[in-house]
C-alpha cells in the first residue's frame, strides 16, 4: 500500500503569537505526502503576525486550513479541542507551533495503526536542545518497537508518558468516547487528555520511528510551560493536572490509578525538588503545597515508589517548613540521586536523614549497589589532575569492597562519552576512598573536535566505581574547592583552550571547554547571552 492508498491524517497545529515559528510547524506537517489530506492550524488570537504568516501560507498551499480564534482561550486544550471539531480525516495528529514532524512520521504512524487495527498508536518522540541540536530521548524504554498492547491497564506504567503529540489518534475512537481536551486556562492538559484516552481502553501499537521532535528553547525570551517554574503557580498546575488524570485513571483501572500516583512521586515531585532554588519565599511555598497533596496519597502507593522517592516524601511529611538542609534533599532528588554526608543513625542503629530529622532511610540495605545514591568529591590535585573521595554509605559500598573508580565524560551535544582509565581506589581515613585521577582538558578538548563537537564543548563529569563482588555504581561528582574556577590553558593544537568547570542546578560538575580563538569568542558571548536572558526574564 502505497501513501496515496492510506487513509488520511488531519494533523491539528495550535499557534499563539509565535509568527517566527509556526511556519515551519506548519511546512513540517505538509511536507508528509498525501497521508496527510489536511493541516487545521487555529490560531489563537495571536496579537503578533501569526495570522498574516497562516493566511500567506493557505493561500499557497490548499491542504491548509486556519482556524482564526477571536479570544484567546488561554490555553492549549480550547485551540486542539477546535482543530479536532473541524477534522475530516481518519486519524488526528496533534503539533504544537515551536516543534516539527519529522520526514514520514505520519505515513510510519499511519501504517502502524493500519496494519494492527489500533485506534491509538505512538511512535519516538526526543527533545531537541537548540541552538546545540542535542537530542535527548523521550521516555527511552518505555515501548518496545512492533508491540501492541491490548489494554493499557496491562502495562500500568504507561501512565508515564504524558504527551499527545507522539501519537495519533483514530478520529471515530474520539468521537465515540468524547475524548477532548480540558478548556480554557488549564495547564498541562496534556495530562488530563492523556488520561482519559488510557482511560477509555484502546488497543495501541507501537512504531519504533521518529514521529516527533520537540523543541526545547531555554533562553528564549517566552519559555514553554514545562520549562517556566519561576513561581509556584507553575507547580500548583501541575499538581492539579496531576489530581485530575489520577482520578480519571483510577476510575476506569485501580492499576492505572496507582501506578500513576507512583508516577508523581518518582518523576514530577523529584523534577521540582532538584530545581527548588534559594528563594526562602519560593520554598516555603512549594514546600507547603507540596505536603498538602501528598498527604491525599495513600500509603500503599508510597510504599510502591522507590526507596528515593519515599524517603522523600518522609521528610517533607515530618516537617512543616523546609529544613535547614533542604540542599541536601534536592540532591537526593537529583539524577542519579545522591545522599549526601553526614549519615545519621537512629537510637535502633538504623539509617535515619538526620540527626535533627530521624525519618528512616528503609529499604537501602536491600538496594542493589548501582542504586545506591552514593556520594563521590573532587577537588583539585595538581595540574591535569582531579582528587575524588568516595564516601561509604552505612557500610553498603564497603560491604561490596570499591576497587576502582573511572572518570567517564559524557558530551551534552550527543556525541559519545569518552572514558579514562580506572584508577585503583584506597582507603582513606575518614572510612571511604580516595584516588588521583587526570583530569587533562586538553585531549579531551581534542577528542570533542574529532566527535564534531565545535567552537564550545559542554560535559556532565561523572564517574564509575567497579566493586570486588563484581558490582558497580555510576554518579556525578560534587565539585570542591577550587575546581570550579575558570582558566585559559596552553594549547599546542590550539594555542588556548578555556575551560569553564561549573556547578549543575543539581550541583554536579560539568565543563565547557572552547578551543581556540573562536571557541573563546563563542564562549564569552554565549554567557553574555545566559545573562541578558537571564535579566529579562527577571
Amino acid at each position: 500500500m502505497n501513501s496515496s492508498n492510506l487513509p488520511t491524517v488531519s494533523v491539528v497545529v495550535i499557534a499563539y503569537n509565535d509568527a517566527g515559528l509556526v511556519g515551519e510547524a506548519v511546512s513540517s506537517a505538509l511536507a508528509q505526502g498525501p497521508v496527510v489530506a489536511e493541516v487545521i492550524a487555529v490560531n489563537d488570537a495571536s496579537s503578533d503576525g501569526t495570522a498574516r504568516v497562516l493566511d500567506e501560507l493557505a493561500a499557497a498551499h490548499p491542504r491548509l486550513k486556519v482556524v482564526h480564534r477571536a479570544e484567546n482561550s488561554g490555553g492549549c486544550g480550547t485551540p486542539r479541542n477546535d482543530g479536532i471539531a473541524v477534522a475530516s480525516g481518519t486519524y488526528v495528529l496533534f503539533l504544537d507551533s515551536d516543534d516539527v514532524l519529522p520526514p514520514g512520521a505520519a505515513d510510519a504512524l499511519v501504517r502502524t495503526a493500519e496494519e494492527h487495527g489500533a485506534p491509538v498508536t505512538v511512535g519516538a518522540a526526543v527533545r531537541r536542545e537548540l541552538p546545540q541540536h542535542h537530542d535527548v530521548p523521550w521516555m527511552p524504554g518505555l515501548y518496545t518497537p512492533g508491540d501492541v498492547i491490548e489494554r493499557p491497564a496491562d502495562r500500568p506504567e504507561l501512565v508515564r508518558d504524558t504527551l499527545c503529540v507522539n501519537k495519533l489518534y483514530a478520529r471515530a475512537f474520539l468521537q465515540e468516547h468524547g475524548l477532548r481536551f480540558p478548556d480554557g486556562r488549564f495547564v498541562y492538559e496534556d495530562f488530563v487528555f492523556t488520561a482519559r484516552v488510557l482511560a477509555a481502553a484502546p488497543r495501541i501499537a507501537v512504531t519504533g520511528d521518529l514521529v516527533y521532535v520537540w523543541h526545547v528553547r531555554r533562553s528564549a525570551a517566552q519559555v514553554s510551560i514545562s520549562l517556566d517554574r519561576k513561581d509556584v503557580g507553575n507547580w500548583r498546575a501541575r499538581v492539579e493536572a496531576h489530581r485530575t488524570a489520577s482520578r480519571t485513571l483510577a476510575a476506569a483501572s485501580p492499576e492505572l490509578g496507582s501506578a500513576c500516583q507512583v508516577k508523581f512521586l518518582e518523576y514530577d515531585l523529584r523534577m521540582y525538588l532538584r530545581e527548588l532554588g534559594k528563594d526562602p519565599g519560593y520554598q516555603a511555598a512549594w514546600w507547603t503545597l507540596t505536603r498538602e497533596y501528598l498527604d491525599t496519597f495513600a500509603e500503599a502507593d508510597i510504599e510502591s515508589a522507590a526507596a528515593h522517592a519515599r524517603w522523600i516524601v518522609r521528610v517533607l511529611r515530618a516537617t512543616a517548613t523546609p529544613p535547614a538542609d533542604v540542599g541536601r534533599l534536592t540532591r537526593l532528588a537529583a539524577e542519579p540521586p545522591r545522599l549526601l554526608p553526614p549519615y545519621a543513625v537512629g537510637p535502633t542503629g538504623a539509617p535515619v536523614w538526620s540527626e535533627e530529622l530521624p525519618v528512616e532511610l528503609d529499604g537501602l540495605a536491600g538496594l542493589p549497589v548501582a542504586e545506591l545514591p552514593v556520594t563521590v568529591d573532587a577537588e583539585p590535585a595538581g595540574r591535569g589532575a582531579v582528587r575524588v573521595r568516595l564516601h561509604d554509605l552505612y557500610g553498603r559500598l564497603a560491604e561490596a569492597g570499591p576497587r576502582t573508580v573511572q572518570l567517564s565524560f559524557m558530551p551534552r551535544a550527543g556525541a559519545e562519552p569518552v572514558l579514562a582509565q580506572p584508577v585503583e581506589l584506597r582507603p582513606d581515613r575518614s572510612g571511604g576512598w580516595i584516588a588521583v585521577l587526570p583530569f587533562r582538558l586538553a585531549d579531551l578538548a581534542v577528542t570533542g573536535r574529532r566527535q564534531g563537537l565545535r567552537r564550545m564543548q559542554a560535559w556532565n563529569v561523572g564517574v564509575r566505581v567497579e566493586c570486588a563482588d563484581g558490582s558497580s555504581v555510576f554518579t556525578a561528582l560534587r565539585p570542591q574547592g577550587r575546581l570550579l574556577r575558570r582558566r585559559a590553558l596552553p594549547s599546542s593544537r590550539y594555542g588556548v583552550l578555556l575551560a569553564q568547570p561549573y556547578r549543575t542546578g543539581a550541583g554536579a560538575l560539568a565543563l565547557r571547554l572552547a578551543p581556540g580563538a573562536e571557541g573563546a569568542l563563542y564562549l564569552v558571548r554565549n554567557r553574555l547571552h545566559r545573562a541578558r536572558a537571564g535579566r529579562e526574564a527577571g
